[in-house]
């Protein structure tokens, strides 16, 4: 069942000898004529989702018409959904915290387990969480980028030196997959040859990591990306990739697209 709260950033302000107030969210102050319904009483249903009747009730649904208040229901947002994940145990470990408060069943995987951890799961109510304390090695993500066209979801981040890149969620056929985002981001920057050898591992040893503030916002992120899979995953959260500032928690956003096919060559003379 529904239950009725105050909208986010809205208050009621009790005002001595003057009754009580909303504080909207902008900081703008509105006087409630509650008539003749006692105060205490639209306070408990506003606050504790006391239940309503006769005039309480009238006056419930003008704050709701208002856009004062917001019905949320009892259940967690990733109640019946399934996570799995797998990588650096310093980002998978809030991870599956947060997920496991968020209403999922959490189940860790370690390469080559995965498919073992994908057995006997609803692949429409399932996701692969890929986390790594580095760059991702080439190739790394080629098997599970095929998720989504059997309807699993695929969220992954990797962390190169202080940035740590959080790809879209991808959970459906033509989403944005690691190898798109690869080739975006070389087609994006003049240092293309240096990004692939990086990439490819011809580099000295990374010796930096994630802070433990900085893996908290990750898996935060990250938590967040999945309720909007539970809801439904709009298409602005499967064409965003973000880049966060492991120093200074910075997170910055940056629309990617998928890579179409390249058409084959005519083979005629």
């Amino acid at each position: 069942m529904a239950t009725v709260r105050l909208a986010p950033g809205v208050a009621l302000v009790t005002v001595p000898d003057q009754g009580l107030a909303v504080r909207t969210p902008d900081g703008t102050f509105l006087r409630v004529n509650t008539g003749d319904v006692d105060e205490t009483d639209l306070l408990a249903h506003l606050t504790t989702g006391h239940p309503v009747s006769g005039e309480l009730a009238a006056l419930a649904d003008a704050f709701e018409e208002a856009g004062y208040t917001t019905r949320t229901r009892a259940s967690a947002p990733l109640d019946g959904r399934t996570v799995v994940v797998l990588g650096d145990p310093g980002l998978t470990g809030p991870l599956t915290r947060y997920v496991r408060d968020a209403g999922a069943r959490v189940r860790e995987a370690a390469l080559p387990d995965l498919d073992q951890a994908l057995r006997d799961q609803d692949p429409a109510r399932t996701a692969v969480v890929w986390c790594l304390d580095g760059p991702a090695p080439e190739g790394v993500w080629d098997e599970a980028d095929q998720l989504p066209a059997r309807g699993t979801a695929f969220l992954r981040c990797h962390r190169e030196g202080a940035h740590a890149w959080l790809e879209p969620l991808a959970c459906a056929p033509g989403d944005v997959t690691s190898a798109h985002v690869r080739l975006r981001r070389l087609a994006a920057t003049p240092a293309h040859r240096e990004l692939a050898a990086y990439w490819a591992g011809h580099t000295t040893p990374d010796g930096g990591g994630h802070t433990e503030a900085s893996a908290a916002l990750t898996a935060a992120l990250l938590t967040g990306d999945l309720i909007a899979w539970a809801n439904g995953a709009p298409l602005p959260v499967r064409r965003r990739l973000r880049r966060l500032d492991v120093r200074d928690l910075t997170v910055t956003e940056h629309p990617v697209l998928p890579v179409p096919d390249v058409a084959p060559l005519d083979a005629r003379p």
